[in-house]
């Protein structure tokens, strides 16, 4: 279930042009954007200064509202890229900090314009790192760095075949951020990624390594509990609902109140498929909302 306007958009990953001048060119790679054919592209930084901005004369141009016209720059002093933010009205993102004026890049570091997230590439094995960078895309999403709804299904459709097969138990947990528009509306879409970034970093923090943690939709998480029953979920499930609800939520000096609603449901031997589990832990989801939210059903 989605507050937003928007529908979860599915973007075909698609391959940038070769870099011009080898596999060791230093390059930026889209990684999280909210325009379909921009996904996956590769910028060589093959000039310097390079341009990030909404304006046409830029070298890379970038659409939304949270976009300057001349946003930052990308420029080469000695054997390094720093990023440059052109005095942009809501900032440039250095792994998640804010660039007060200039920073130097370093391999694998990501950068935030608006809501666009670029990965930076460097070395001489760049054009491996690229490749790696595109399946990586696939299975993980860019914004959260948690897995994607891809991944989900997948790892979801065999814990089922495991669970039926060694007669296991199976559960599953969704939850969305309440009132998430409303975030947006009054603190700015920038700091609604910031909380759908902070709230995955919190509940990572709770995920042992044979669960599955994936964001399934705009606001919309889900975690797979193998070998646990309704019972367990029902108890972590409380668990992270008060981790999130007394967390401190702070984007760029504001404090932003954040609950979740929790839907649980255990694994049955009616149900067939996947989506079959998820819808019962979904309608959970809704009895929670329409109970008041901030609470977990199952």
């Amino acid at each position: 279930m989605s507050e937003q306007d928007e529908k979860t958009r599915v973007t075909q990953v698609v391959q940038g042009a070769p870099p011009e001048q080898g596999g060791g060119s230093d390059c930026l790679v889209v990684i999280y954007t909210a325009e379909p054919g921009l996904l996956g592209k590769r910028f060589v930084l093959d000039r310097s200064p390079l341009r990030v901005g909404r304006g046409t004369d830029n070298h890379i141009v970038l659409e939304g509202d949270s976009v300057s016209r001349r946003h930052a720059h990308f420029e080469r002093r000695g054997n390094d890229w720093w990023v440059v933010d052109d005095g942009s009205t809501n900032g440039t993102y250095l792994n998640e900090e804010q660039v007060q004026r200039d920073n130097a890049l370093g391999n694998g570091d990501r950068i935030k314009v608006g809501p666009t997230i670029l990965k930076f590439l460097s070395g001489l094995d760049a054009e491996a790192k690229y490749h790696e960078e595109i399946y990586r895309m696939t299975i993980v999403d860019g914004l959260t760095q948690i897995h994607n709804k891809r991944y989900l299904f997948e790892a979801l459709e065999k814990e089922l075949i495991r669970a039926r097969r060694y007669e296991r138990e199976l559960s599953l947990v969704i939850f969305d951020i309440d009132f998430f528009k409303r975030i947006n509306d009054q603190f700015g879409h920038l700091a609604g990624d910031y909380v759908l970034r902070e709230l995955a970093r919190v509940v990572q923090e709770r995920i042992r390594r044979d669960e599955v943690f994936a964001r399934y939709g705009g606001e919309e998480f889900v975690i797979v509990l193998p070998e646990t029953n309704l019972t367990g979920a029902l108890a972590l499930a409380e668990n992270l609902r008060q981790r999130v609800g007394t967390h401190v939520f702070i984007f760029q000096g504001e404090r932003i109140p954040v609950t979740i609603s929790i839907g649980c449901a255990q694994l049955f031997k009616e149900d067939k498929t996947a989506p079959d589990l998820i819808q019962r832990a979904d309608e959970k989801l809704y009895e929670a909302k329409r109970s008041g939210r901030n609470q977990v059903r199952g």
